[in-house]
């Protein structure tokens, strides 16, 4: 088991601006899942809690030696809190952090209320966007819909199309698997506003309640992210990143991943909800009611105290926090056990392999054969902007 002493910095910080959205999505883990906490918390929050949470960062920063923090305004809707009261934040988080920590925002939002006017206050935090935007029309519509029923997808373009205008801020795009939908059309139509990343999100699922399937005996969800990477790899005037994908050809590779979804690095993120309370994996809210709560607050906690959390410590364990298939499995290093919550059962808790254990296996698979079709074995990152292309280019 891990020491405290060896536990990884936290070097990004989730803050939830905002506890309220302006859109219904069916699937979303913080208001329609089985944890209902943030609708009983402040709809906004407040800038003393963003002055405590500077302090706190600014605090760990110079405990660890951070030269740089990652800072994610999130939500609900972050653009919920108007552009004044996000200006204010801006200026308290920045402000807070000591200067010889720099502090890299960026923001997820479904994009629907941008206007220029959020834009140039982005302009004067650097702050990088992200949009969620599950596909064409048809696709959105399965699950992003207003709270009335009507359909998201023409404001989302919209403001899409703002961000294409300055895109040094345009940070990608965030999409949640749907096997109705077709993944070639999906990832074209997503491809099309020209975002550098493009992130496929698996949805939510646990032993007790597991994501659908039209057939429980195929890695549908494996196959259909398999012709994601076949599309993807088949059009090289394409510039983006697929993050998932990427980072299974790294891991193939020996080479750290991005995302805590795959791979057995650590997570260094932690979540700063509107009242000053912290969690570690939010998206636990998809698991049972109170599953994301330390019982621990930004006033009262530092960090680092945070970091050696019980609820934490299993983030810094590896492969001894899985279950006992997992660690003998061949495709551990890459996989990592599959997301955390994807892991829960009532009865044994964490240690159960991936509810996505096949479809992972099966897309890990699909990359890793793919590639020694191309007899391409090295990863080399920043080579060119895609897979494809540095396929091509190691011929």
């Amino acid at each position: 088991m891990t020491r405290p002493e060896d536990a990884t910095p936290l070097r990004s910080f989730i803050l939830k601006v905002a506890n309220r959205c302006n859109i219904d999505c069916d699937y979303c883990y913080v208001f329609n899942s089985k944890d209902q906490t943030s609708r009983h918390l402040p709809a906004r929050m407040s800038l003393d809690v963003a002055q405590a949470a500077a302090r706190r960062i600014g605090e760990h920063a110079a405990t660890h030696g951070l030269r740089e923090v990652h800072v994610v305004l999130h939500g609900g809707e972050p653009l919920l809190v108007g552009p004044r009261h996000m200006g204010d934040l801006l200026r308290t988080l920045r402000d807070g952090v000591p200067a010889e920590t720099d502090v890299r925002f960026e923001l997820q939002t479904n994009g629907t209320l941008l206007s220029a006017a959020w834009l140039d206050l982005f302009e004067r935090y650097e702050v990088v966007v992200g949009v969620s935007l599950d596909g064409p029309p048809a696709a959105n519509d399965r699950h992003r819909l207003s709270h009335t029923g009507r359909s998201s997808v023409l404001s989302a373009v919209r403001g899409i199309e703002l961000l294409r205008s300055r895109p040094h801020l345009f940070a990608g795009l965030l999409a949640v698997v749907d096997l109705a939908n077709d993944p070639v059309e999906v990832h074209d139509y997503l491809a099309s506003f020209e975002p550098p990343v493009i992130d496929f999100n698996l949805p939510h699922g646990t032993h007790d309640d597991p994501p659908h399937r039209d057939d429980p005996a195929l890695p549908e969800y494996g196959m259909w992210m398999s012709r994601v990477w076949d599309a993807w790899l088949a059009r090289p005037q394409y510039r983006h990143s697929v993050r998932m994908l990427e980072d299974i050809v790294a891991l193939s590779s020996g080479v750290r991943g991005s995302v805590e979804t795959l791979g057995l690095t650590p997570p260094a993120g932690v979540v700063i909800e509107s009242n000053g309370t912290i969690e570690g994996v939010d998206t636990l809210r998809s698991v049972e009611e109170g599953a994301s709560w330390l019982g621990i607050d930004l006033l009262n906690q530092s960090f680092d105290q945070t970091m050696h959390h019980p609820k934490l410590r299993h983030r810094h364990d590896g492969k001894a926090a899985l279950a006992d298939q997992c660690q003998d499995c061949p495709l551990v290093e890459v996989c990592g056990g599959g997301y955390l919550p994807h892991r829960y059962s009532a009865a044994r808790g964490y240690r159960n392999p991936s509810v996505y254990c096949a479809d992972l296996e099966y897309l890990i698979r699909h990359v890793q054969g793919s590639l020694r079709e191309y007899g391409w074995s090295t990863y080399a990152p920043g080579r060119t902007a895609t897979v494809g292309a540095r396929v091509e280019a190691s011929e």
